[in-house]
């Protein structure tokens, strides 16, 4: 299972990015999937998660704000980041499940200026 995050930037405060995660392997469908993002000096943390069937969770700090979608079809998470604080910024991960367990996209940078 491979993935690969795009779609970070430089953005202003307030502005707003669209994530994109492509997935291989058959197991995307019927697997949770999601983000993570790690801030400079800090641990990875949640973002958001979406489950087979399109249930989504957001950690509180991103709830409002960020919308986590899914097209199985094409095998791709995206991650809607509306009204982007200076805190956002971090380096997005996706992830996804399969026969392995957990695994991680490498990363996308998102930059917000105040």
């Amino acid at each position: 299972v491979q993935l690969q995050a795009s779609g970070g930037g430089l953005v202003q405060a307030g502005g707003s990015l669209r994530l994109s995660c492509a997935t291989s392997g058959s197991f995307f469908s019927i697997s949770a999937t999601g983000w993570y993002r790690q801030a400079p000096g800090s641990q990875r943390e949640w973002v958001a998660s979406i489950t087979s069937g399109s249930t989504t969770s957001y950690a509180g700090s991103v709830k409002g704000r960020f919308t986590i979608s899914r097209d199985n079809a094409k095998n791709m998470v995206y991650l809607q980041m509306n009204s982007l604080k200076p805190e956002d910024t971090a380096v997005y991960y996706c992830f996804t499940h399969g026969p392995g367990g957990r695994y991680w996209g490498q990363g996308t940078l998102v930059t917000v200026s105040s």
